[in-house]
């Protein structure tokens, strides 16, 4: 399978990316792209955007009730707007508590969820989700691809851990290739199993 996915380019106006390799967030990110540009345009599954925009939409309604205090405090000054500052100020902090509970529960580490569509449309979609650890100042970059087979329902994972300096060339230029080949690998693994059962 790996040998048959699309030859991909990592660039900004064909341009190569280049990123800080002493900067363990950038190196995150970058790699975190590299996996997402992997699976969207190698694997050619959809991109599912659900869990993002259900954050943003906790973040969304927190920013009006902190902007409903701002302009309700300026037209009505206080402390004539005390009881609209102390709803609006409660209901920010539960929104804020409802957004770290819902990060930290439900979002977890997924920074990516593809679907891999049925080709003849009748099954219902396979489910990728994908999550990655680097712990700051250490350069071992954790990848977890967790498969879920849309008919079964049967979830299986794997994951490797290892030095980003086998991605990264001395400039800081990411290895486009030779990471592509380690998530195809890890990508075919899942699917191996999924046949031998």
């Amino acid at each position: 399978m790996a040998n048959s996915v699309k030859n991909i380019k990592w660039s900004v106006d064909e341009k190569p990316v280049k990123i800080d390799k002493w900067n363990c967030t950038a190196v995150k990110n970058s790699l975190d792209d590299a996996v997402r540009k992997v699976m969207t345009e190698c694997f050619s599954y959809e991109e599912n955007h659900k869990l993002i925009d259900n954050r943003l939409a906790i973040c969304s309604v927190s920013c009006l009730f902190a902007i409903t205090a701002l302009i309700y405090d300026y037209l009505h000054p206080f402390p004539e707007s005390r009881q609209v500052l102390a709803i609006c100020v409660i209901s920010y902090f539960v929104m804020m508590t409802i957004l770290t509970i819902y990060t930290t529960f439900v979002e977890k580490n997924h920074f990516l969820v593809v679907h891999q569509k049925d080709q003849a449309g009748v099954d219902p979609d396979n489910v990728w989700t994908i999550d990655s650890h680097m712990k700051r100042f250490d350069d071992q970059y954790t990848l977890v691809i967790r498969y879920t087979d849309g008919q079964s329902q049967i979830e299986r994972e794997n994951n490797f851990t290892k030095s980003v300096g086998v991605w990264y060339d001395e400039n800081g230029l990411l290895l486009l290739e030779v990471f592509k080949n380690d998530i195809c690998g890890l990508h075919d693994s899942l699917l191996s199993e999924k046949k031998d059962k």
